[in-house]
């Protein structure tokens, strides 16, 4: 449907075995356009017939001041059946600077090498024509006009080279790659008003530049547009056209929805998914499940869960961390405990997010003992702990006095990791030191505390003020006592 739905555009004629892609707009004489034919002949002959290692040297001594961008395009076409001799035939003019490339013979070489598959090399030469145009004529205005009249090139030239449609696709997502969002909206405007549509792929890949730039909101409205979905798209509708978003489109909105905190958005997003008879995915329920946990609703969250497996879906480690995150927010360990089991039990590989939420599950209920195996465990597999989840770790160690577990916990994130604690993870160490008498080691962890830039506050002064009084060592307890009220004075006027 695609390539009939192209004869719209206002392009070349239908080729004959050899037909000049635009001698007429440049009125050239028979005699030259005869030698013109007389020249791409040849050198297609040359590429075609001679061996590969003789046909650069015969064609750079023919011909030492290479082609124009005519010759060169009116060649590749002829080489169209011949995709990978076209791309050599391309390099070698550029290498050798024997062609000033315009969009007129980029625009040819992208063609040929679309129709044949040579997808990766294609979208190369769009981004380098679209750079080239710029460095021509450089302005701000030029810079957004650039792929579109890249665009214009493309349909003019499409029917001649025999093309293939995603050739659009490629531009559309070179543009992206190159942070040009406004053109490439423009690009799909133009190619949905001739009933024209790109891939849902390269759709989905424009929404979510737009949702990662300009917000939800804004992709929202794209994806309304370019889905036909709003009164203003009927007429492309009464042509039979219609391209359908597929579960990605939506997971697109969902999670942009969820970082910008809009949970009630996400839901909506899952409605709409539903009422178009869209699957979702398992990452689509990740989604959702993390929406619920966030509000602590846990009942809905488990809903989902059941509902997955009526689906026969496999829940991922994403999944499961999910559900596990949540119990274990709301404090209920056992059930996190249980979904941890079965995780196991399925062969799915836990990650370093799985032991953190445990950990930090069994820290807000107070079990070190389970805290610490879950920590073992995680340093035994070698999951690079997060740095607030040390700090919870040392924190609820220290006030459980085991200040000697703590320091080890923290000298082997130290050397394994190159991870060391923040400042609530230092105040507790240098507090539990001081409380079990070991001044020295005390102060050695404060001075290693002031390299990492925290300044001892009043709690770390009074815990050594505390510490040396109980030691009979008023001097520097006083002393101590003078610093600190120094400071607190300094730092308030």
């Amino acid at each position: 449907m695609a390539v009939q739905l192209l004869k719209r555009f206002p392009i070349a004629a239908h080729p004959r075995k050899f037909s000049p892609i635009f001698f007429s707009s440049y009125s050239s004489p028979p005699d030259e356009a005869s030698a013109t034919q007389s020249l791409v002949a040849n050198v297609v002959s040359i590429l075609t017939h001679n061996r590969s290692k003789s046909r650069w040297n015969q064609l750079h001594s023919l011909y030492p001041n290479g082609f124009d961008p005519i010759e060169f395009s009116e060649i590749t076409v002829q080489l169209k059946n011949n995709p990978h001799l076209a791309l050599r035939f391309f390099l070698w003019t550029q290498n050798k600077s024997l062609c000033n490339h315009n969009l007129l013979s980029y625009s040819t070489i992208t063609h040929i090498l679309a129709r044949g598959r040579l997808k990766t090399h294609a979208q190369n030469v769009i981004k380098t024509a679209i750079r080239a145009s710029e460095l021509k004529e450089p302005g701000e205005d030029y810079l957004k006009s650039t792929p579109l009249k890249v665009f214009e090139t493309l349909v003019k030239t499409y029917r001649h080279c025999g093309s293939a449609p995603f050739v659009f696709d490629l531009l559309i997502k070179s543009c992206l790659e190159s942070r040009k969002i406004d053109p490439s909206i423009e690009i799909v405007r133009m190619l949905l008003s001739r009933g024209i549509s790109p891939k849902v792929s390269t759709l989905n890949s424009l929404i979510y530049r737009v949702c990662r730039s300009r917000g939800a909101e804004a992709a929202y409205a794209i994806y309304r547009e370019f889905f036909l979905l709003d009164e203003g798209s009927q007429q492309n509708l009464k042509r039979g056209f219609r391209v359908s978003p597929n579960v990605h489109t939506y997971n697109v909105f969902m999670v942009c929805y969820y970082q910008e905190g809009f949970v009630e958005k996400v839901k909506e997003i899952w409605h709409e998914m539903v009422e178009h008879n869209c699957a979702p995915s398992a990452y689509s329920y990740s989604v959702l499940m993390s929406a619920f946990c966030e509000e602590g609703n846990m009942e809905d969250v488990e809903k989902l869960w059941v509902e997955m497996r009526n689906k026969e879906m496999k829940p991922d480690v994403m999944n499961y961390n999910i559900i596990i995150g949540g119990l274990c927010k709301i404090g209920d360990i056992v059930r996190a405990e249980e979904f941890f089991r079965e995780m196991t039990l399925s062969g799915v590989e836990s990650a370093a997010t799985t032991h953190e939420h445990l950990i930090k599950g069994y820290c807000n209920i107070g079990d070190v003992k389970s805290a610490l195996l879950v920590y073992k465990d995680m340093y035994r597999k070698g999951f690079r702990p997060e740095d607030s989840t040390l700090d919870l770790m040392i924190k609820l160690m220290c006030d459980k006095d085991k200040v000697h577990e703590a320091l080890e916990i923290l000298r082997n994130a130290m050397d394994k990791f190159d991870l060391f604690p923040k400042e609530k993870g230092y105040e507790a160490l240098v507090k539990g030191l001081c409380n079990e008498g070991r001044m020295e080691e005390a102060l050695k962890l404060q001075a290693e505390m002031v390299g990492k830039g925290f300044q001892p506050n009043s709690e770390i002064y009074g815990a050594f003020i505390d510490a040396y009084v109980r030691q009979g060592n008023e001097e520097v307890a006083e002393a101590l006592r003078k610093e600190m009220l120094q400071i607190q004075s300094q730092s308030l006027s």
